[in-house]
């Protein structure tokens, strides 16, 4: 038999788009024709109010021979979860399934596109001591023990049981109009048998401590015309890149960890003393690291995948994608946005080591040429701007739905940061999911017809043109 459990979690009452991916793949794979001589299922699993009971009921109408089972874990006492409390919660109820029906994969969605962090599925990884493969691009015919599976680092190895996390790569199917719902199992905290102690606020090492409306990556729009923007490109070219501004702290920790020589500059903005531990395993970190105050790592795929993981090992907190640090020399304050980057929130970390990814820019191109909406149908021309500038292409989401551009393309929320010297956006509206990806670029040009577009709120310079005839 094979068995493949899918988290899940409803923002608004929908499916989070990452975790759609991930649920689409599993049916997929449960319905092919080794799927269905394996007797492959599908478990649908989800922590949340009972007010989710009714869109889970929807999702079991997916399965088109009714090989979906749902459960939701629902208790008073697991709301307030950080992702550590969340893991915990989940990967109690996975052995607890396991122990009916093992369990050969678990899919996550990438990360949630209210909270951002990408750490429920590394952390489940590490909690159930099972293997973990990140940010994959496609999912095989999985019924093989070991399988490759292409990532966006690159093609890994995945050996069952394993935890791994999708792309937005699918889109969910609709049900079938004859399709009927199936009874959704809903397990509180005395069911799932776990310690009210870690669970909710009570078993969370973070906590929020103040929101703020961010007003971060606005600039002053400079308007210019076409024939200044090649000049322009190669001046900027010769500047050098910078990095996260970092303001030096009036009070600093005695000593500061960093994985990693990426987070050096923000580590020793915040620390009298840096000790460097090199990159392996989150187990050897674990060791490495257990007896420090402040742990830091570059927020990079191998970062957002490890450093959730080491938590996980070491019970302790950690804070995602941090744009800022701060400390009054004995805990750290770590600012970091949320909610498509609409909110700025200062976290703190109740236990040690106290764990923060941080936002570099250490892994981009110089230079990205990407296309929006606006120019839909002139996919190929943004490629060949970029050739000419010796430039990488990219794509927001919104032209990447409109199916001119590959997913591997897309920039924003739902596909990758990035924190170029120079961001050429060339049709590209400026919705939130998409400014909060690129608000770490050196210089933002913007292309638009439309003086009024958001993206000119986020600009360094501007064209007030439509992108015809440029190539």
């Amino acid at each position: 038999m094979l068995t493949i459990l899918v988290c899940t979690k409803f923002i608004q009452g929908e499916l989070n788009p990452f975790d759609a991916a991930a649920l689409e793949c599993a049916l997929e794979l449960a319905e092919s024709p080794e799927g269905a001589r394996r007797g492959a299922q599908v478990v649908a699993l989800g922590m949340g109010p009972t007010a989710w009971v009714e869109p889970m009921r929807r999702v079991t109408r997916l399965a088109k021979n009714g090989n979906l089972r749902a459960v939701l874990l629902s208790d008073p006492a697991f709301a307030g979860s950080d992702t550590l409390a969340t893991s915990r919660i989940l990967s109690a109820a996975i052995r607890k399934i396991a122990a009916q029906t093992p369990i050969n994969w678990v899919f996550c969605g990438r990360q949630s596109i209210d909270g951002d962090t990408a750490q429920v599925g590394p952390e489940l990884a590490a909690l159930l001591g099972f293997g973990l493969v990140t940010n994959c691009m496609e999912i095989p015919r999985i019924f093989d023990e070991t399988v490759q599976i292409p990532t966006r680092l690159g093609p890994e190895t995945a050996v069952s049981p394993a935890v791994l996390t999708l792309e937005r790569v699918r889109e969910l199917r609709f049900p079938s109009l004859r399709s009927k719902p199936l009874e959704v199992e809903v397990w509180d905290r005395e069911k799932l048998g776990i310690d009210a102690a870690l669970c909710g606020t009570a078993g969370s090492p973070t906590r929020v401590l103040q929101t703020f409306t961010s007003e971060r990556g606005r600039r002053k729009c400079r308007w210019i015309t076409r024939d200044k923007l090649f000049p322009l490109i190669e001046e900027l070219r010769k500047r050098p890149k910078s990095g996260l501004e970092i303001p030096e702290s009036a009070v600093r920790l005695p000593r500061v960890y960093a994985v990693g020589h990426e987070v050096e500059p923000q580590a020793r903005a915040i620390a009298e003393e840096v000790v460097f531990v090199e990159k392996s395993s989150a187990r050897q970190i674990a060791e490495a690291v257990k007896d420090a105050e402040v742990v830091l790592w570059n927020a990079d795929l191998w970062g957002r995948r490890t450093a959730p993981q080491t938590a996980a090992l070491l019970g302790t907190g950690l804070c995602a994608d941090c744009t800022a640090l701060e400390t009054d020399g004995t805990a750290l304050f770590m600012y970091r946005p949320a909610h498509s980057g609409d909110i700025l929130a200062k976290i703190e970390c109740r236990t040690r080591p106290q764990m923060a990814t941080v936002r570099t820019a250490s892994s981009s191109a110089d230079v990205i040429v990407s296309g929006g909406r606006g120019v839909k149908g002139k996919w190929a021309e943004i490629q060949k701007l970029a050739e000419k500038l010796h430039a990488e292409p990219a794509a927001s989401r919104g032209l990447v739905d409109a199916g001119d551009a590959s997913y591997s393309f897309q920039i924003g929320l739902t596909g990758r940061n990035v924190s170029p010297k120079i961001y050429l956006a060339i049709g590209i509206s400026g919705a939130v999911q998409h400014t909060c990806a690129v608000e770490n670029a050196d210089v933002i040009i913007a292309v638009n017809p439309d003086r009024e577009a958001r993206i000119f709120e986020y600009a360094d310079y501007g064209i007030l043109e439509e992108f015809e005839g440029w190539v």
